[in-house]
């Protein structure tokens, strides 16, 4: 097993870490839309929460030699399901011809009471 870390991704708020990779397989932790910077959300707004958390995912993805198109699973755990329609455009915009399997849930609450969070899981 090997601890994935980066700069360039928020650090882990909690006894986790950004990501494990085994075996070939890189299991991405839950990533809230955290300027990785600030520790703070980048926006109110749903579109630039779902932006922020693709984006941090990209990073943790690049540090440990991935890209998007090795994503094969994602989960999107979503305050309000009614900000799918959002959530669904913003994530078609990194996975357009590569699509991985995935899952939407809405959940009752997400740590810092973020609107989105979204996990991966990408092989080599």
């Amino acid at each position: 097993m090997k601890v994935i870390a980066t700069p360039n991704a928020p650090q882990a708020i909690g006894p986790y870490s950004q990501a494990i990779e085994a075996n070939g397989t890189l299991y991405i932790s839950g990533q809230i839309p955290l300027d990785p910077q600030t520790m703070e959300f980048v926006s109110d707004e749903i579109e630039a929460q779902a932006h922020q958390c693709l984006k941090n995912i990209q990073a943790i993805l690049t540090e440990a030699g991935y890209g998007l198109e090795n994503v094969v699973k994602c989960g999107i755990f979503l305050a309000d399901m009614n900000d799918f329609a959002v959530v669904n455009t913003v994530y078609g915009q990194y996975f357009s011809e590569h699509k991985p399997a995935r899952a939407c849930v809405q959940v009752a609450r997400l740590p810092r009471d973020a609107k989105i969070e979204i996990e991966a899981i990408a092989v080599k």
